[in-house]
């Protein structure tokens, strides 16, 4: 034991010798008690380090969003910032609670053949090859009123970029193999979501389905299985041609200068022909978000659900919600704030104030209550209305006591607001 200490104190001399090649003249004031090594606190500047320069704008660019609108209705949002990469997008006002006169599922199916081969490109290793020649990437995600796609790539590639955005949300070809390929991993997600141990996107999805029952934002977020074998091609360009139109759409973009992408978007957007043609759109739902409120139960068996030897424990996942209001309103902020406030999370969750410790969800609920294994607080807002939830996840035998536990929360009586927070 004696020599293992002694070759340790060697090595960490010879360590201390390595970083520090120079003494360093040590003030009495910062060292620690019973260590040669100095304790300077981290609003210091460290002894013997040049100062930094770092870089400073001249005042005159504030990143401020400028807003275009082309002749065909599209709207143009741009926000430059600094760097040598540019991320953007073609945000469309379309997702599934838009599909009240079509069968449920569309948008789920469009997410999934995003980016395929179009009128200018074979495949989508073709898109992929264009925009690895500019250091891109391209996503497309689908939510119950939006549709996104979107390419990060460098600030030169621009043109680039917005010609593929534009070949790929207005001339998709969608072979008949694309969409037996998206009816494949649409059934197989729909599995995947009955089978995963994370219950939250089902309870979404039930929460929804419960506050707005059949209209709206209460439609489907995913595809229902007996609808998959429904979706074909004439179905998806019946509701492209009404919904994928040039007034609903928004081209926003950051990073990049305001009238290149103006320049960009009327070269490849402004006078674009769709692959569905150009006749006037039919059938577009405009229904407002009608709140009703309820209850959706269901039964699952999770005992052969495990990603181990040890079983996953058997809980009952509840979510509470009441209305609360649209991002267009006053009251958005605040709400965003309460959702903040009540945080919460899992049992195991790991972390400091950072990580939602000191929410109220934590405090009054996780922290008092050993068998409540999750309470986590989630807000939704869309234009016309939304939903203040809270996910709470206990044994079977204490659900009763779990939903009481968290009405209040929600209820917001637990809250003790001052100015200082």
């Amino acid at each position: 034991v004696d020599k293992f200490l002694e070759s340790s104190r060697r090595l960490r001399r010879g360590f201390a010798t390595a970083l520090l090649p120079t003494p360093i003249r040590r003030n009495p004031a910062i060292i620690s008690s019973g260590s040669g090594y100095p304790n300077i606190s981290l609003s210091t500047p460290l002894p013997g380090i040049p100062k930094p320069v770092f870089a400073s704008v001249d005042g005159q660019e504030k990143y401020e969003t400028k807003i275009t609108t082309l002749e065909n209705g599209l709207k143009i949002a741009s926000q430059n910032k600094f760097g040598q990469f540019c991320t953007v997008g073609i945000l469309i006002n379309s997702g599934s609670r838009h599909e009240a006169k079509y069968p449920s599922g569309i948008a789920q199916f469009l997410e999934k053949l995003a980016f395929s081969s179009t009128a200018q490109y074979g495949s989508k290793d073709e898109i992929l090859l264009t925009l690895e020649k500019h250091g891109g990437i391209c996503d497309c995600q689908t939510s119950r009123d939006t549709t996104m796609y979107a390419v990060s790539a460098e600030v030169k590639g621009l043109d680039t970029v917005v010609s593929l955005l534009s070949d790929a949300v207005l001339q998709p070809r969608l072979l008949d193999e694309e969409i037996e390929m998206t009816k494949m991993a649409v059934r197989f997600e729909l599995e995947d979501l009955n089978m995963r141990p994370d219950p939250e996107p089902l309870l979404t999805e039930m929460i929804h389905a419960a506050a707005y029952r059949g209209n709206t934002v209460g439609l489907p977020r995913f595809c229902p299985a007996d609808n998959v074998d429904k979706l074909d091609k004439t179905v998806l360009h019946s509701y492209l041609r009404n919904y994928y139109r040039p007034e609903r759409m928004v081209l926003a973009g950051v990073g990049i200068e305001h009238e290149q992408l103006v320049d960009s978007a009327r070269k490849y957007l402004l006078d674009a022909k769709p692959v569905w043609g150009t006749s006037p759109a039919a059938n577009v739902d405009l229904s407002v978000a009608q709140y009703t409120g309820g209850i959706v139960k269901m039964e699952k068996d999770m005992s052969d659900v495990s990603l181990g030897p040890t079983p996953i424990p058997e809980l009952t996942h509840i979510m509470i919600g009441l209305e609360s209001c649209s991002f267009l309103e006053d009251d958005f902020i605040p709400f965003a704030v309460l959702n903040m406030m009540m945080g919460g999370g899992g049992s195991f969750s790991a972390g400091g104030p950072g990580k939602g410790m000191f929410t109220r969800l934590y405090l009054n609920v996780l922290n008092r209550h050993h068998w409540m294994y999750n309470a986590t607080s989630y807000h939704h807002s869309y234009e016309d209305s939304g939903l203040l939830c809270i996910h709470a996840s206990a044994d079977p035998r204490q659900v009763g006591t779990a939903a009481s536990v968290c009405l209040p929360g929600v209820g917001c009586s637990t809250l003790v607001l001052t100015n200082s927070k």
